[in-house]
């Protein structure tokens, strides 16, 4: 068996990318049907799951022989935005002939992973994995109230990442990776203040980064005594030179560009085992999205176009859970999380209704002989009740005052996955 296979499969496994956000503005959680199931608790810990390798690659160590393992996984999010009033602040007068309701923003995504380990000698692993670890999707109706901040928002990425890791002693490993990342995003929205109407013109700009954004991985292990871990995680921020163009109604493209920084991640976790069976396990997450603020978009000439504004807070996200094993064949999971979100009124717009949220989770796991595991995971958030309250004030402004709540909001989540050990 080569080598190299770990690496082949895990790149081919990403070849969809996530078109929905569940871990904050547009961030994607979703890497590990394993830690599905434990509302991610001890994600930054070894367990038989090669996925914590995401967030902390000290975690490989962990891991015997050359492994490979997949997580395919699929968001059925749901939100409308239900507008109370809408008014064109130039005139000023109510919007009139369009619908106040957005219908269903939600748009189903898959979410795939995969992971490759080599055991090189009792010390040196080294791996690769591919992950989806920004996007969404939103589509509101074509003609609706708010369809000059909003007629569908789209951002895709794909990241592949070779790490290696070193047991420097049995009590603590260090590692550290490479990312490279890929990101698209597609933003359209209404054009024409005032007046609004149906068939109102499209205005869309689309940029992605075809030379790739660079960034690094870094991650330590501890096992004080036997039965306890704790682990550190760090993904740094990555920039994005974007390319692509803006097209405003039926007039020429215009070429533009944009530079932006995607925020750093630090994970902490801890995992005890409680007995022979039962362990417990918890997780901390900090996410700079603070760094996020308003970029502009330029022209050819160096001109400012347009704007992609966001003036995001950090985000941050706590987990508890615990795992027991009912056979040699089987173990099951539970795991609780609360997420406070980067997007709170004073930046909520109809592109990304996002808000803070619960988290309940359940998994279970079969270990078929020595050379194949199969996870299943299942959450279920809970966002908060928000309001989309965009005036002249806030800096997503178009001209038109819109208020109302975001109804309706839930997410199911199902991850499946599968490990090989050769």
């Amino acid at each position: 068996m080569s080598r190299y296979l770990p690496i082949t499969i895990a790149s081919l496994s990403t070849l969809l990318i996530a078109s929905d956000a569940l871990a904050g503005a547009f961030a994607v959680r979703e890497q590990s049907a394993w830690f599905q199931g434990l509302s991610f608790a001890g994600n930054a810990t070894v367990s038989k799951s090669l996925s914590s390798m995401y967030w902390n690659p000290a975690t490989m160590t962990g891991h015997d022989g050359i492994q490979v393992e997949t997580s395919q996984t699929v968001v059925f999010p749901r939100a409308t935005i239900d507008l109370d009033t809408a008014t064109i602040d130039a005139v000023p007068t109510p919007v009139t002939g369009v619908p106040y309701s957005s219908g269903d923003i939600g748009v189903d995504a898959w979410v795939p992973a995969g992971y490759g380990t080599w055991k090189v000698d009792e010390r040196l692993t080294l791996g690769v994995s591919s992950n989806a670890p920004y996007g969404f999707e939103t589509k509101p109706q074509i003609e609706w109230a708010g369809q000059v901040y909003a007629r569908s928002s789209r951002v895709l990425s794909v990241n592949i990442t070779p790490m290696a890791a070193y047991e420097l002693t049995e009590k603590f490993s260090v590692g550290v990776g490479w990312q490279l990342q890929y990101l698209q995003v597609r933003l359209k929205s209404a054009t024409g203040v005032p007046p609004i109407a149906a068939n109102s013109p499209t205005a869309e700009l689309r940029g992605e980064d075809y030379n790739l954004g660079f960034g690094a991985t870094v991650g330590a292990l501890f096992k004080p005594w036997e039965g306890t871990q704790l682990g550190i995680g760090y993904r740094s921020p990555i920039e994005h030179n974007l390319k692509g163009r803006l097209v405003v109604g039926g007039n020429a493209p215009t070429p533009i560009r944009a530079n932006i920084i995607m925020p750093e991640t630090v994970t902490v976790s801890f995992q005890q085992e409680l007995n022979e069976r039962w362990r417990g396990m918890g997780t901390f997450e900090w996410t700079h999205w603070s760094r996020f603020g308003t970029f502009p978009v330029f022209n050819l000439q160096d001109q400012v176009v347009s704007e992609l504004p966001f003036q995001y807070n950090d985000g941050y996200f706590i987990s508890l859970g615990t795992e027991y094993d009912f056979t040699e064949n089987f173990t099951g999971r539970f795991g609780l999380a609360y997420e406070w979100s980067p997007i709170d009124e004073a930046n909520r717009t109809p592109r990304l209704p996002d808000a803070n949220r619960f988290w309940i989770s359940a998994g279970l796991s079969y270990f078929y002989e020595d050379w194949l595991e199969v996870d299943i995971g299942y959450s279920h958030l809970f966002p908060e009740s928000e309001s989309i309250n965009i005036n002249p004030d806030h800096p997503f402004y178009e001209g038109i005052t819109i208020q109302g709540p975001v109804n309706d909001t839930n997410v199911d989540i199902v991850s499946l996955g599968a490990r090989l050990k050769f």
